[in-house]
């Protein structure tokens, strides 16, 4: 089976998420939201680091529900930042809480955050024709930007490239992959 380069083939962790995840359009909030707060955590990592304790993060972010995250007190945050499962950083842990409440904000407007991020694709999914490594585009600059207006934190241009790529909006796989073709032939 083919998959794209980037794929350690030594962490199941990894080929799961490619095989079961990655690209995958979603509609969830539950999902984009886990998602919003591991691509934050990425900023300067690998997404290998995040995926290794994503169940880590999952348990110490009160399974990522955005209504408990948006309450986290001081008490919280210290408790998070002697965590030793999880990335302890103050900011990206201040910015997973003003995110929750911004994320909140976005579904009364839109009804549902789904409906807001997909609205920028008219609920299209872009599929990119070649093998270019991309981290940006005229896309995530737009919504990046949008977030970032609304008071978002750690969502510059890349990390919402990614997201987009992880969420489904994006499909990247590469040319050779078989989850490309599986993909574009649903």
């Amino acid at each position: 089976m083919n998959r794209c380069r980037w794929v350690n083939m030594n962490n199941p962790l990894y080929i799961k998420y490619h095989d079961e995840e990655w690209g995958v359009p979603s509609y969830d909030d539950n999902y984009l939201f886990e998602m919003l707060i591991l691509e934050s955590f990425q900023a300067g990592l690998s997404w290998e680091c995040i995926l290794n304790k994503r169940k880590a993060f999952y348990k110490a972010f009160d399974c990522f529900n955005y209504e408990i995250i948006s309450k986290y007190d001081d008490v919280k945050i210290n408790e998070l930042l002697n965590n030793k499962d999880i990335i302890r950083n103050k900011l990206k842990i201040k910015a997973a809480i003003k995110n929750a409440i911004v994320f909140i904000n976005i579904r009364e407007e839109y009804k549902t955050f789904s409906n807001y991020i997909w609205s920028f694709t008219d609920g299209k999914v872009i599929v990119n024709c070649d093998d270019n490594l991309k981290t940006s585009s005229e896309l995530s600059d737009i919504i990046s930007k949008d977030l970032k207006k609304r008071g978002m934190s750690f969502v510059g241009t890349t990390i919402i490239y990614s997201y987009l790529q992880a969420i489904g909006i994006i499909n990247d796989h590469e040319l050779s992959c078989d989850f490309r073709k599986k993909e574009i032939d649903v």
